[in-house]
């Protein structure tokens, strides 16, 4: 940017306002490629010798599945605008195909890092440990054994499907790991081609013929293919895998949604290649003739060193026992406020006794999802006094039992109120399931605004009491999912506080009547009121900085995309505002620029467990002004879905969540920082863990409750 463009003396105390250019592409990162360095953070994981090998594993099997989403949702989109010649441009500038020229460049550079790690330090280590992953040559089981499996177990679930005249290409299905034979048939004296699928749907990838000893699949069925071929000669073979489009969209308007959803579902097999691996060693005309016959182009294949698809090692991962190379167990712990009082004699804590005596926030995992949310809802379906119990469903596990409760609920002639996001993409058949369970025994089930998906994380119980009717509400940052509770950091603000209450009771008529959600007090609530608050926000902190007051913003998102509230902050930071912003993963600002973002500082902590909460923070003077809630600072979420923040007004609960966001931001955090070169790099000396510091420090708030 030039100097002309900027005043680069926007200090504290100054009268005016540099100019921002706002049209500077250099002030913004590519959405799609700033992910990418959200997956090379994880992949630097897995390169980490400091953490447990088990850990590794783990992270090189996320490394994978993360970009398998990324290839089924992003990369089709920009395909699509590619196919469609749509010139839809980000505040970057980069046209959708320099976008996919700059997905594959640096996707290739990571895949073979992936595949390094693996088969160099990863595969090697673990046989130190005594975890093998051999081939069937490097086998010293008994002779004939490896057959007896394959014939046994395997071979019954093969199906060889030949290509050529009167045989057309198979359909592969998305995600799918096949082998591609090239046959020579000595009899008529010609070449013939198959396909053969590896069943790892029904069958283990990784075949286990000792105690810890494991051999893919694929090797078996590879080592086998004279049987499935007999009379054939085998000419050359090797692995290829496919990646379909899995997005899609759902027109509200339709009569039936629910069905409408599921035809959509099974439309999503068949969705268009977005990306064809195949092995690095693959004969090149067998290589060219599959990218013919997939209809893909050279930009969408992706030449993989060594094994694929190794998202399958967290079969490996799970192997019994050795405790020595994994991370010490983790037992979340109740929250002290839900737990049993001193003169408690083994009765059922009483969350709602407990919610009236003061707001209390649970941080999940530190804290336990069961005997909070979970206590929380069935203390209600037991309740008499209760008369309506309404929630949110964006994604929930298969094993749920919060709507299992609102099911019970119903049953006893309870309102009972489901609010089922049925186009959360990849959970929606299990939301259709619950949808039908739901509605089969009387609950109110509804999907929502037309237009939206319903985003927000929200639980509303209304209960008689002897002063009236009370709420108690319980808005969280992530979704009512127990098992991703184990693994997620979230939080859960629980409170009867009555205009909190009421204007969440709103927002639940909203999304089940007709009308839109309000210009409430205290909550903010998407798309019709969380941006102009949140930028107001941020103009006021640097009102106040320029006033002579001490002045900050911390914000802790997944992704920072939106180009208004991105350009706020650069307003903020050129009015001299400190701002911490703690970025999991995409972060299209660029901190450090001079005159733009110089008080900027932007983190990344990845680490055991996902960073997932959402918290804006706005301090001035003595004014602390902080919200929680679903939203991330990005268009879907502001513009196209229903969000809820809620604020949190207990001094309290306010310093836990400011210890926690100081945690992530210290100088010596196991974290990553933006540079102004758009480089992500690793803190030297960031040796504090804070996902260990958080349960010590859960630990040490339960034994001071026990004492």
């Amino acid at each position: 940017m030039s100097d002309s463009s900027l005043q680069t003396d926007a200090l504290r105390g100054d009268e005016s306002t540099a100019t921002l250019d706002v049209a500077d592409p250099s002030l913004y990162v590519n959405r799609e490629l700033s992910w990418l360095d959200f997956n090379d953070r994880v992949l630097q994981l897995a390169e980490d010798e400091s953490l447990p090998l088990i850990e590794r594993v783990k992270f090189l099997a996320i490394f994978v599945t993360n970009l398998d989403e990324f290839f089924m949702v992003r990369v089709a989109g920009v395909h699509d605008q590619v196919e469609a010649r749509i010139d839809a441009r980000g505040p970057d500038g980069l046209s959708p195909t320099a976008t996919l020229e700059g997905i594959a460049a640096r996707v290739r550079q990571l895949d073979r890092r992936h595949a390094r790690q693996f088969a160099e330090v990863v595969r090697p280590a673990l046989a130190r440990e005594g975890i093998r992953i051999i081939t069937c040559n490097e086998s010293d089981a008994p002779a004939g054994e490896i057959e007896r499996h394959f014939r046994e177990q395997i071979f019954p679930v093969l199906t060889p499907l030949a290509i050529g005249p009167g045989r057309p290409f198979p359909y592969i299905s998305n995600l799918s790991l096949s082998l591609i034979v090239r046959l020579h048939d000595p009899e008529a004296d010609h070449d013939a081609f198959a396909r053969v699928k590896v069943p790892k749907e029904v069958l283990p990838r990784f075949v286990e013929i000792a105690k810890d000893t494991f051999i893919p699949l694929e090797e078996i069925i590879s080592r086998h293919l004279d049987t499935l071929f007999p009379g054939m000669e085998i000419v050359s073979y090797d692995f290829f895998r496919v990646t379909r489009d899995a997005d899609f969209e759902v027109s509200d308007e339709a009569d039936d949604l629910l069905r409408a959803v599921e035809d959509e579902l099974r439309r999503r097999r068949f969705g268009e290649v977005v990306r064809l691996e195949v092995g690095a060693s693959m004969d090149p005309a067998l290589r060219n003739s599959l990218i013919d016959w997939l209809g893909v182009d050279e930009i969408q294949v992706y030449d993989v060193e060594g094994m694929l698809d190794l998202g399958d090692l967290w079969q490996i991962a799970g192997v019994e026992g050795h405790p020595e190379l994994r991370q010490s167990p983790w037992t979340p712990l109740t929250h002290p406020a839900f737990g049993p009082g001193p003169g408690d004699r083994g009765e059922q804590p009483d969350v709602f006794a407990a919610m009236r005596a003061g707001n209390v926030l649970v941080h999940y995992p530190y804290h336990s999802f069961a005997t909070s949310v979970e206590r929380f809802v069935k203390q209600a379906v037991e309740d008499p006094n209760v008369l309506a119990i309404k929630m949110t469903v964006y994604r929930t596990s298969d094993d749920s039992a919060l709507v299992p409760s609102l099911i019970e609920a119903a049953e006893k002639g309870k309102q009972a109120v489901c609010m089922v996001e049925l186009k959360a993409r990849f959970d929606e058949r299990q939301n259709i399931h619950w949808s039908r369970a739901l509605e089969e025994v009387g609950a109110h089930v509804v999907h929502g605004i037309p237009g939206l998906k319903t985003h927000a994380k929200a639980i509303l119980v209304v209960r008689r009491e002897r002063e009236g009717v009370r709420h108690y509400v319980m808005v969280g940052t992530g979704n009512f999912h127990a098992k991703n509770a184990r693994l997620y950091e979230d939080f859960g603000l629980f409170t009867t506080d009555r205009e909190i209450g009421q204007e969440v009771a709103n927002l639940f008529n909203s999304l089940t009547g007709y009308g839109h959600p309000n210009h409430e007090r205290k909550v903010l609530v998407a798309p019709a009121w969380m941006r102009r608050p949140l930028i107001e926000e941020i103009e006021r902190t640097a009102a106040a900085y320029q006033d002579g007051t001490d002045a900050r913003i911390v914000m802790k998102m997944n992704s920072l995309v939106d180009e208004q509230c991105i350009e706020a902050l650069y307003r903020a930071s050129q009015a001299g505002v400190p701002i911490d912003l703690n970025v999991r993963g995409i972060c299209c600002l660029v901190p450090g620029l001079p005159g733009v973002s110089e008080t900027i500082n932007v983190v990344s902590v990845v680490g055991r467990f996902l960073e997932h909460s959402r918290i804006y923070a706005f301090h001035r003077g003595g004014e602390h002004v902080y919200y929680i809630g679903s939203a991330d600072l990005m268009p879907r979420n502001l513009d196209t879905r229903v969000e809820l923040l809620a604020p949190v007004e207990d001094r309290e609960l306010r310093a836990e969540l400011e210890d926690t966001l100081e945690r992530c931001l210290a100088d010596d955090c196991f974290a990553w920082t933006l540079g102004s070169d758009r480089h992500w790099a690793r803190r030297r000396g960031g040796t504090r863990a804070v996902h260990r510091e958080l349960m010590e420090r859960a630990i040490d708030q339960a034994s001071m409750v026990a004492s």
